[in-house]
């Protein structure tokens, strides 16, 4: 049966997703350590299915008003599909994930980190705005380079701790499309991105039976609106204080993972 303290928990997360492209892994995956003691491993499998058809619905709208670069999300998959889906390899062959003691620790550091990146990203997007106009064609030349690299890291991020895509691409391609990426662009274009790669990663979890399609049906009755609400306010709210307030929540839940 649905459990509606899940489907709150997915609506809240689905809008968030909606208006900003983030907090897929960052937000949900923490409310299910903190708020229902999910195991770790559980949390994540899940999660990962969880973002995969949430951001399926927020991408349809975004895609339709024609937000979606993508060619920034080709090279980002480049680099993130191939990883996220070598962590697929390795859960199937029978690497025990759910005996890494460090896996509840990692979600709480990533999602820590990714806090501190959202509130330094104004910065990282000043400073990169003045590479690109002082040594434009330097910087162009590392920009696909680098983009591939970034998905790299996301990919195996997002495959371990189902925390990343969202959050640390945003801020990610922030740095490196300081001038391209507009708030709706990077939204749209993060959002996408995340989707496959969601799909990639919850293979393994999924062939090794940790998924629980209950919770995960809960989650979803409450995200699917949700998101789709909040990708179409996406445009109507300002995403900047939206973002600083996600900041602040996943610090505080990341020091209370760690701690």
């Amino acid at each position: 049966m649905i459990d509606w303290s899940f489907t709150l928990a997915g609506a809240l997360t689905g809008f968030v997703i909606g208006v900003t492209g983030v907090g897929g892994g960052a937000l949900m995956t923490p409310i299910l350590l903190l708020f229902f003691g999910i195991h770790p491993t559980t949390a994540v499998a899940t999660d990962l299915w969880f973002a995969a058809v949430t951001k399926i619905a927020g991408a349809r709208v975004h895609h339709s008003n024609g937000n979606v670069d993508w060619q920034v999300v080709r090279r980002l998959w480049t680099g993130s599909l191939p990883m996220a889906l070598l962590v697929v390899v390795l859960v199937s062959m029978g690497t025990q994930v759910a005996k890494v003691d460090w896996l509840t620790k990692g979600i709480g550091i990533i999602v820590l980190i990714t806090s501190i990146g959202l509130l330094a990203a104004p910065k990282l997007v000043a400073l990169a705005r003045k590479q690109q106009t002082g040594q434009p064609e330097r910087f162009e030349t590392m920009q696909s380079v680098l983009t591939v690299l970034a998905g790299a890291i996301l990919g195996v991020c997002v495959a371990l701790t189902s925390v990343g895509a969202g959050v640390m691409g945003s801020v990610m391609l922030l740095y490196l499309y300081p001038l391209r990426m507009t708030p709706h662009r990077l939204v749209a274009t993060d959002i996408v991105h995340a989707i496959p790669l969601a799909i990639v990663a919850g293979l393994g979890y999924l062939f090794a039976g940790k998924v629980d399609w209950w919770m995960l049906a809960s989650l979803l009755s409450g995200s699917v609106p949700a998101v789709i609400v909040g990708s179409m306010l996406a445009s109507k709210i300002a995403g900047r204080w939206v973002r600083m307030a996600l900041a602040f929540v996943l610090a505080v839940a990341g020091l209370k993972v760690l701690l």
